[in-house]
């Protein structure tokens, strides 16, 4: 029997994170154990062994790039396939070196997700193509970072890739109003006045941008 845990903040993603491992691993021979927040998380791993472990790298009260280290330190052998709305480089690869067997980018298809699955059931270590517009997109946020609250990023690596503002607030686990909020405060600071200028201002183009309010 495999143990498989997946850490998310969203039970849609879960569900559809355990519908991939099935396709993957016949259902009667997987046990899933699942956590919605960091705390859920680290209790489960401290439990027992596992297969491998999903775990969504972005999501809110969940563990990040730094944590990875201390999950290797609990489970050294252990493949932790990181999942990232966040699909560049070097994202990708401070996960790998901090110890992640393998790198998901969210929206990757069905098919791709599988073939990464068994890849780091195999013993492999999984880097995906990364989709040069939104790593460009990304380039543009690292490189302004100070200017933006943490939240702020988070709502920026999504309007990046071209989200609405409720799947935003949907994948954030916010209201629209405050996805709304940061939106203004974000255009504010690119010195834009909409959804397509930013988008421009965040792949690079030349562009005004303030210090952190």
């Amino acid at each position: 029997m495999a143990n498989v845990l997946i850490a998310d903040g969203l039970p849609s993603n879960r569900r559809a994170i355990k519908d991939v491992v099935r396709s993957v691993l016949a259902p009667s021979e997987v046990s899933f154990f699942e956590a919605a927040n960091r705390k859920q998380f680290f209790d489960w791993l401290s439990r027992q062994e596992y297969d491998v472990v999903l775990l969504d790298l972005c999501a809110p009260k969940m563990a990040g790039l730094a944590e990875l280290i201390e999950i290797r330190n609990l489970l050294p052998v252990t493949p932790v396939l990181v999942i990232s709305r966040i699909d560049d480089e070097s994202t990708a690869r401070r996960a790998i070196d901090c110890g992640a067997s393998g790198f998901i980018p969210k929206g990757f298809t069905e098919d791709a997700f599988q073939s990464a699955l068994k890849f780091v059931l195999q013993g492999g270590v999984y880097m995906p193509r990364i989709n040069e517009t939104s790593f460009s997109s990304i380039r543009a946020i690292e490189r302004h970072a100070n200017s933006f609250t943490p939240r702020q990023l988070d709502v920026l690596g999504l309007l990046a890739v071209g989200k609405a503002n409720k799947e935003i607030a949907r994948e954030l686990g916010i209201s629209d109003l405050t996805v709304k909020i940061h939106i203004t405060a974000i255009f504010r600071k690119l010195g834009v006045a909409t959804r397509a200028k930013a988008i421009v201002a965040l792949r690079g183009e030349p562009g005004p941008l303030t210090g952190p309010g």
